[in-house]
């Protein structure tokens, strides 16, 4: 299962790094190449994503419950093979090497560090030592593993912090990788939901980016940015509130509905766009990841792997969003996703692919909200055998002012969590907003 492993024993702010090892995929590649294609190339110049799932310590112990991570994480590579990859390129073509070079797996320990010092609900910089890859490219991948795991033993429970590389796999994705790994871990023989890596099903396009491959020296090193000073605070919406706003949002609405998340993204472009006192005259932009997989024709395999999501957008002056209702924004945003259908979507991938654009993870657009993730994923549900979560968070990585990434609230159905990044002087004006925290 693993590779030679190196050892690594050090401390980094307490922590300390037991070992470090490569896992490997428990059986070959069924292919040799995994091609990325349009819908997969616009995040080369993204960061890894990360996530951190929380656990409650396991009664087996620790060093039991790293092996059972280690074996059936190689069991769930040789279904996932190309997270066991290498990023190549022939021709100007960018495409993953399946060559089963597997992927980083570290132990750690951080005895000082409590489960409640990461779950609150202001970001921590601790974050940064329970999650690998920070600030690393997606184009790194050339030398990099797709995926890396850390396993960090803490005072009162487990840290699993993972990286994935963006090129590779969107939130749908990540979370079927996810529970597929939970599954094996459990104990089952094989997955619920197999994989499909043929993406000639839904994009069968060669585009020759015209980049030129990181050195091995700058990949390892890794990428260091100058980013401004940000806050994170994550704002839960219980159920009843998030009623309440779609209550508000619908008042006068004829027609179709404005749905959870349109109520919800209005409420948050209005009360960041009134937190940031812009002009009335500014434009603000709300960006919406959204996911194609049910909106082409056909629709998407309901296992297939890498992304199938695109960036849409809605526009308007800062006095139009401030001086009207609810619904006023709940409407761009719900006329900007209705209108997104297959035919929108393959005309935006052609134009794409006539003249490709890489842009960084904070080219949004103007006073942007950026959305990301889904509180649809049923993150909470990935139990490993010793308890499900007890919380989901995002790590560091493409984290910029006015990324928003949404999650299920943990203990009550239809709630939502809400974790914002902003500039400290607009998040102290969104916390003081007793209308945007529906304050009673």
């Amino acid at each position: 299962m693993d590779a030679t492993g190196i050892a690594a024993s050090g401390k980094k702010a307490g922590l300390t790094v037991l070992e470090k090892t490569c896992v490997l995929p428990s059986r070959p590649s069924e292919r040799k190449y995994c091609d990325l294609i349009t819908f997969d190339l616009p995040y080369v110049t993204f960061h890894y994503n990360q996530k951190v799932i929380i656990y409650p310590s396991p009664s087996k112990g620790f060093a039991s419950m790293v092996e059972a991570l280690k074996k059936s994480l190689s069991e769930a590579l040789a279904y996932f093979y190309p997270l066991a990859g290498r990023l190549c390129m022939e021709d100007g073509i960018l495409m993953v090497d399946c060559n089963d070079a597997g992927v980083d797996f570290i132990q750690a320990s951080w005895n000082a560090v409590a489960v409640g010092d990461l779950v609150g609900p202001d970001s921590t910089p601790l974050m940064e030592d329970i999650v690998p890859f920070n600030d690393t490219l997606n184009l790194n991948g050339f030398f990099l593993p797709m995926v890396a795991v850390q396993v960090t033993k803490l005072k009162d429970g487990v840290a699993l912090g993972i990286a994935f590389n963006h090129l590779i796999l969107d939130g749908c994705s990540t979370w079927h990788f996810m529970s597929s790994w939970a599954e094996i871990c459990r104990g089952s023989k094989t997955i619920t939901l197999p994989p499909t890596h043929d993406r000639a099903l839904i994009r069968d396009s060669k585009v020759n980016l015209n980049i030129t491959p990181p050195s091995r020296d700058s990949a390892m090193n890794g990428t260091h940015m100058d980013k401004p000073q940000l806050r994170g605070k994550i704002f839960h919406f219980s159920k009843e509130m998030m009623n309440t706003i779609k209550s508000r949002a619908n008042k006068n609405k004829e027609g179709k509905p404005f749905s959870s998340f349109q109520s919800l993204g209005a409420h948050i472009w209005k009360a960041v766009t009134k937190a940031r006192k812009l002009a009335p005259e500014e434009i603000t932009v709300f960006t919406l990841f959204i996911d194609c997989r049910k909106r082409l024709e056909p629709p998407v395999p309901e296992g297939y792997f890498g992304n199938v999501i695109q960036g849409i957008y809605g526009a308007t002056a800062v006095a139009y969003l401030l001086s009207n209702d609810l619904s006023f924004a709940a409407n761009m945003l719900q006329q900007v996703i209705d209108s997104h259908g297959a035919k929108a979507i393959a005309e935006k991938n052609e134009e794409w692919e006539k003249n490709p654009k890489l842009y960084g993870f904070s080219d949004a657009g103007m006073n942007c909200i950026t959305v990301g993730s889904s509180p649809r994923f049923q993150v909470y549900e990935n139990d490993f055998g010793w308890g499900k979560p007890l919380k989901v968070r995002g790590g560091c990585n493409n984290k910029f002012d006015g990324m928003v990434y949404l999650y299920p609230g943990k203990d009550e159905q239809a709630s939502v969590d809400v974790d914002i990044s902003l500039l400290p002087e607009t998040m102290e004006m969104l916390e003081s907003d007793a209308e945007f925290r529906l304050a009673k």
